[in-house]
């Protein structure tokens, strides 16, 4: 260190040392500066989350959170094989019948595929088959959606056994059906009712009631033509769509934006509300039911009511946007381009949906009619 001092005079040492103490603040402040820039960043992105359990077509699966979580999956596999999107909450209430969404099956479409039960261990596997099986037995069943779902649960034999007995799907079909195999296979001791009350009608083959079974966890009518409906409500564009509007503007001004709120009588009397309980919230105020208070999510909101071309939407159609997943946020259009919703800084506002806006880049297309 001596030696040090003696080379170089002290001042100079004590100047430089502060010099390098000064950059390395100002390196330490630029880094805060951006680390704090990108958390900023990530607020005004990410003020709209939902961690929401995922559906396109009418009428509602009333279903399980586990059975939510294949919902995009369904999807992928509809699409590929070409079934109509109006079917996805019959399907999603036929895997509830079936497993629940649990398992590694829980489409339950081994035997379609294979055979034989248990050669299926993907669930993705499981879905595939699944949806293809479905359309295919809904296409041999002429559309006829009730014998296409006792038929997935009988097999293909049930459907040219209805064809020789009427030709459309009743109870008393499937009963007399489980009848007549249960006695053909009841040797094996493999088959026992499912249900108490087949016993005295030995109807023991199958589920003879597996199309009451699956309906069970479906809100909506079947139309003539085999498509699963939504119950008739006028729709919520034209005149109820500004009713729904009306009482929605209500809020504004009065709530604040709540991760989860509003899915309790407390929450609502507070104010508090995320984006798909307010939507629920207005819809329930001109009397449509479109989901329960403690389960509705932008993807149980997106199962219901009529997709709707985006050139065609009207006031108090549900609209739709990408934010931090598919259809993250969702809202009601009031016309030019703005909607009503319950967004993270304002709680419920209007807010513009313009192209360049943040949610203008956001609006996925999606529309519905309740």
């Amino acid at each position: 260190m001596h030696i040090v001092l003696q080379i170089i005079p002290k001042k100079y040492l004590i100047g430089g040392t502060l010099i390098l103490l000064g950059l390395s603040g100002l390196l330490i402040m630029s880094t805060i500066v951006a680390i704090t820039g990108e958390f900023e960043k990530d607020s005004q992105q990410s003020e709209v989350t939902e961690v929401e359990g995922g559906g396109i077509g009418v009428g509602t699966a009333n279903v399980s959170p586990e059975v939510m979580k294949y919902q995009p999956l369904l999807e992928k596999y509809a699409q590929k094989h070409g079934l109509d999107a109006s079917y996805m909450p019959i399907m999603m209430a036929l895997m509830m019948q079936e497993s629940g969404g649990r398992g590694n099956d829980p489409m339950q479409s081994s035997e379609s595929f294979c055979g034989s039960v248990g050669c299926i261990s993907s669930p993705k596997l499981s879905v595939d088959k699944g949806v293809l099986h479905f359309k295919s037995v809904l296409e041999k069943a002429h559309y006829d959606l009730k014998l296409c779902l006792q038929s997935y649960n009988f097999g293909g034999g049930f459907i040219n056994y209805v064809m020789k007995n009427g030709g459309k799907y009743t109870p008393e079909l499937a009963i007399s059906f489980s009848q007549l195999q249960y006695q053909k296979v009841k040797h094996t001791g493999n088959y026992h009712c499912v249900r108490p009350e087949m016993v005295p009608y030995s109807a023991c083959y199958g589920d003879a009631k597996y199309v009451d079974a699956v309906l069970k966890y479906y809100t909506g009518t079947i139309t003539a033509d085999g498509k699963p409906a939504a119950p008739a409500s006028g729709g919520s564009g034209g005149k109820s769509g500004v009713k729904v509007i009306d009482v929605g503007k209500t809020l504004i001004g009065k709530t604040r934006y709540v991760f989860g709120g509003g899915r309790s009588q407390s929450d609502i009397n507070a104010g508090r509300f995320d984006c798909s309980s307010f939507v629920r919230w207005a819809f329930e105020q001109v009397g449509m039911n479109v989901g329960p208070m403690s389960g509705v999510t932008t993807d149980t909101l997106k199962t219901q009511g009529q997709a709707i071309n985006p050139k065609d939407m009207k006031p108090g159609d549900v609209v739709f946007f990408d934010t931090y997943k598919i259809d993250g946020h969702v809202g009601i259009y009031v016309g030019n381009n703005q909607f009503l919703g319950c967004q993270g800084k304002t709680g419920v506002a209007i807010a513009s949906m313009a192209k360049g806006t943040y949610f203008g880049e956001r609006f996925n297309g999606r529309v519905k009619r309740f």
